[in-house]
């Protein structure tokens, strides 16, 4: 990266047509506004970079790093402050949704690949609004916080945003880039945690990480478990046999699809209207719920469990490689020299 009079110029990794992975530059004359320069440290690696690799933008939106200039409308942040950004960009601020918290919802908001196609986490560098930037709490290395940015404030929000009590009853499906994380927040967040996975291989891991039941499904046409849940995590990417799962549900729980797919979701209608199911989405978190995931984690010692790859076009490349492969364990983070 150069900073100078000419403007700043950094390195970014982009998608293609191809999907291959193509080093590019950034230029900009000078920050604007409350924008901050980030060099990036870490990178972590999600499962959506996936959907967009075949696109000509910036990959990855899971960044921590150190801020090393302020735009002239910064006020909070200062240089050398670690910190890190998510999914979201920006939103009106001024819209019903922006006014009660949920910028999430502003009709009006920035996503990672849907604007601002030159940000992004993969690359030396990036320009982020300060106003949607994360400090990271001490306590959390900057490896262990990028994948918090996305995979952890994505789970964190079933638990705050949709009012999950310490006294019920979580069940996660799938021990992967985003179950690993549910189990070790819900349990820390006082609940039991029930957990499906297809095998016993992660088994002993499940418990390690705060589970206190595990169930392995594959092959079973009926479920018996202690008592029934009162929400279910999907993280896993691939359709659920419902009818399996139904059944262990308690009246009025409710399902929360979080991993992302382009195919139709679904489910038979008798068990949701039997049982008062209840099927919600949950997005990102807004920023409040972000901040106090990142204080909720360095208080309980919640760490993702990463596998790390240098920060270059070969770096990115096999994590890719790694993850379409199913050999991550259990997200990827790149890191810089």
């Amino acid at each position: 990266m150069s900073s100078n009079s000419n403007g700043i110029d950094f390195t970014i990794f982009k998608g293609s047509k191809d999907g291959s992975i193509v080093e590019g530059t950034v230029h900009r004359d000078a920050l604007n506004g409350d924008e901050v320069l980030i060099r990036i440290t870490h990178s972590g690696l999600c499962g959506t970079d996936e959907h967009y690799r075949h696109s000509d933008q910036c990959l990855g939106h899971e960044c921590a790093g150190v801020v090393e200039q302020l735009g002239p409308a910064a006020r909070e942040l200062k240089v050398g402050e670690n910190v890190g950004f998510g999914y979201q960009h920006s939103a009106c601020g001024i819209c019903d949704q922006c006014l009660i918290g949920h910028e999430t919802f502003c009709p009006q908001r920035v996503m990672y690949g849907y604007g601002d196609f030159e940000i992004g986490s993969m690359g030396s560098h990036s320009i982020f609004r300060e106003s949607y930037l994360y400090r990271i709490p001490h306590g959390i290395s900057n490896e262990n916080a990028a994948p918090l940015m996305c995979a952890g404030a994505t789970v964190f929000n079933v638990l705050d945003f949709h009012g999950v009590r310490p006294t019920d009853r979580v069940g996660i499906i799938g021990v992967g880039g985003l179950g690993h994380l549910a189990i070790q927040f819900a349990a820390k967040w006082g609940c039991e945690v029930v957990v499906f996975s297809g095998t016993e291989s992660k088994k002993e891991e499940a418990f390690r990480l705060g589970a206190h039941e595990f169930y392995a499904t594959k092959g079973l046409s009926k479920l018996s478990i202690k008592a029934p849940v009162n929400h279910l995590l999907v993280t896993a990417s691939v359709q659920v046999p419902w009818n399996l799962y139904t059944p262990v549900l308690a009246p009025t729980a409710t399902i929360y699809p979080l991993s992302v797919s382009k195919d139709d979701f679904r489910i038979p209608y008798a068990p949701l209207l039997e049982q008062g199911l209840r099927i919600q989405a949950s997005l990102v978190a807004a920023r409040a719920v972000h901040r106090r995931m990142l204080a909720f984690a360095a208080l309980h010692g919640i760490r993702p469990v990463i596998v790390k790859y240098e920060m270059n076009k070969e770096g990115v490349e096999k994590s890719f490689k790694d993850l379409n492969e199913g050999n991550m364990r259990y997200r990827g983070v790149l890191c810089a020299k």
